[in-house]
């Protein structure tokens, strides 16, 4: 193969530069960015009750959300939240497009904190390709080092906070200045950090485009009816320079003059006049670029704007559809189980488990007996005393070793239970019955499971 052909299979990468601009959509990307930003940065630093407000306590394995503490029995959580969060991407894509990509991903979010440093030290888009092109001096040396300074040192807090939801951040901050951290929370550290860095300081547009599977399969999940980011080719074409004042209908041309700011702006340095492209992450910088240009030239704004493949085509477009309203009735469909399910959770379980050894045993020619271990998790912040009862089978009783049953503030406990039945009460193994454990500090708090009684077949 020539060098030639070679050339032509593979093109080199060349930075880009996304220009700055100015506009509604611009606003509303640096609100969005300041917004997660300071959420993810500031939950690990709020108290709740004498501990931190958000921590997922591996060790321990406890998860504490506020008010509220999951434990791994709760995993049925993560599962809809899972659902939840594909559901809204499967909303908000059939609806306009890719927003989660333009607003709240967090490659968006951070790529957009380190390009707000990156102009901080080497100025606007002009000044930083220039400052590409010139040679190693002692000026583009302490502006390129300035810029890394700051962006390690971004990226180490942005560890260092990653590490702090899973171990109380206090602690970790204290175990960072006196170099005593443990070989998992110095790896996890330093890798989230080196991570952010290199995704959001180089990599950059290239994870959208080629690393994130969404980009691939986002237009199974448009229709002509989605809101996306379009270029008017009728209004906008043939497209060329003119003077201000110039009438543009006199000189045969359109609406877009190709000043290429439109391009410049883009993060992913696509023509968005070209039509829709996968590499399209639905910033909408192009839209406050031109609408600036519009403006500048007393032209309508709107040559780039949000609009369906309908509209532009002068066909009626429908926003509200049959697969929209599907996505949003099943969203909020699960959004309020999972609501309702959270507000009624009892923070105890129990799990019953019969004894293998021994099926049944006879007491006397009366009574037949079972035993069960009873393994009772306290999800409550506070100790409880329980009380255990059974029912299900007439004549029914259950013993344990103290009338009280105590398990303290998020701990487990086991005891073992004798459950006797008179005989003549028994019709056949396996009989269903419930056994209730009930808090006496809160009789809200109890919950109910069944199990089954052995005895003999005759």
């Amino acid at each position: 193969m020539s060098e030639q052909q070679q050339s032509e299979m593979y093109v080199a990468r060349e930075k880009i530069h996304p220009r700055e601009v100015k506009g509604p959509f611009q606003h509303l990307r640096n609100l969005a960015v300041v917004v997660l930003l300071g959420i993810y940065y500031g939950l690990p630093w709020l108290q709740w009750d004498d501990r931190q407000a958000v921590l997922f306590d591996l060790p321990s394995r406890q998860f504490h959300l506020f008010a509220l503490t999951f434990w791994p029995q709760d995993f049925v959580y993560l599962a809809l939240l899972l659902i939840v969060a594909a559901l809204s991407l499967f909303f908000f894509t059939a609806l306009a497009g890719r927003l989660w990509c333009g607003y709240a991903c967090p490659q968006t979010v951070w790529t957009e904190a380190f390009i707000w440093m990156e102009r901080l030290t080497e100025g606007n888009r002009q000044k930083r390709l220039r400052l590409d092109k010139a040679p190693w001096t002692r000026k583009k040396i302490l502006r390129r080092g300035g810029k890394h300074l700051l962006w390690i040192v971004f990226a180490l807090f942005t560890g260092f906070t990653f590490v702090g939801y899973f171990t109380p951040i206090l602690e970790l901050g204290q175990g960072v200045m006196q170099l005593s951290l443990g070989f998992w929370e110095w790896f996890w550290l330093l890798f989230y950090s080196v991570a952010t860095w290199g995704n959001a300081g180089f990599l950059r547009e290239q994870v959208c485009i080629y690393m994130c599977p969404y980009a691939r399969f986002q237009s199974a999940m448009f229709d002509r009816n989605t809101l996306i980011i379009s270029y008017d080719e009728e209004r906008g074409e043939p497209r060329g320079g003119r003077a201000r004042k110039a009438d543009p209908k006199a000189q045969g041309l359109g609406d877009c003059i190709d000043c290429n700011l439109c391009v410049q702006a883009c993060p992913t340095g696509i023509d968005i006049r070209e039509g829709l492209q996968y590499e399209c992450i639905a910033c909408a910088a192009c839209i406050d670029a031109c609408n600036g240009v519009m403006d500048k030239m007393n032209y309508p704004r709107g040559l780039i704007r949000y609009s369906t493949e309908n509209a532009i085509a002068g066909k009626p477009a429908r926003v509200l559809r049959p697969r929209v309203v599907v996505y949003a009735v099943l969203l909020l469909a699960v959004l309020a189980g999972m609501g309702y399910s959270i507000s009624q959770r009892v923070p105890l379980s129990i799990e019953v488990l019969a004894d293998r050894n021994v099926v049944y045993r006879e007491v006397d020619w009366a009574t037949i007996e079972n035993v069960f271990t009873v393994r009772i998790l306290n999800k409550d912040r506070i100790a409880h005393d329980y009380a255990l009862r059974v029912d299900g089978l007439e004549g029914i009783e259950a013993f344990v070793q103290d009338d009280r049953i105590r398990v303290g503030a998020g701990s487990t406990d086991s005891v073992v239970v004798r459950v006797q039945v008179p005989r003549d009460k028994i019709d056949g193994p396996g009989q269903p019955f419930q056994l209730r454990l009930e808090s006496l500090q809160d009789p809200d708090v109890h919950v109910t499971n069944t199990a089954r009684f052995n005895g003999p077949r005759d």
